[in-house]
């Protein structure tokens, strides 16, 4: 670790927390491939397309958060069984409405910005730049994505809050 000059007794804390997001990202990417397989209705086209560009994403997420840990000098988790385990996302039905797939893509999107944050949280602690500035732009770019899904679902009657 010396070359990079972090503390790996402070690493180590961030790292649990990377392995804990690698497992949430590749749960999150199960479920979009899950979603744009079986998305029907009116929306198909649309959906299709986004769940397609959104699991694009995570699947580079997933290899960026992996190679962090092996920057950092840690395995990182690599088997599904160990997902299932880690993670607070949970697979989903294949069944369900265009519209219970964008609110249940939205909690997953509660539950990865928290492990995100934890992640920042941790880094910082570790004087970890590296992972800050990486995770810091997965959240500003998954915050922008549930703004825009939130959106999709809103009845066209809502309005914007004012000051």
């Amino acid at each position: 670790m010396s070359y990079l000059g972090l503390d790996e007794k402070k690493t180590v804390n961030t790292v649990k927390e990377l392995n804990i997001l690698l497992a949430d990202y590749h749960l999150y990417y199960q479920k979009l491939r899950n979603f744009h397989w079986n998305v029907m209705g009116k929306n198909f086209f649309d959906l299709h397309e986004k769940f397609e560009e959104l699991y694009d994403d995570a699947k580079l997420k997933v290899d960026e958060i992996a190679e962090r840990i092996l920057t950092l000098r840690y395995q990182p988790a690599s088997n599904l069984s160990d997902y299932l385990k880690s993670s607070s996302v949970k697979e989903s039905k294949s069944d369900l409405s265009d519209s219970e797939m964008i609110k249940t893509l939205l909690k997953d999107h509660g539950i990865i910005l928290k492990q995100l944050r934890k992640v920042v949280e941790e880094a910082d602690k570790g004087g970890d730049e590296g992972t800050i500035d990486l995770i810091g732009a997965y959240i500003g770019e998954l915050e922008k994505t549930s703004w825009m899904l939130d959106a999709w679902k809103m009845k066209t009657n809502d309005t914007h809050k004012t000051l």
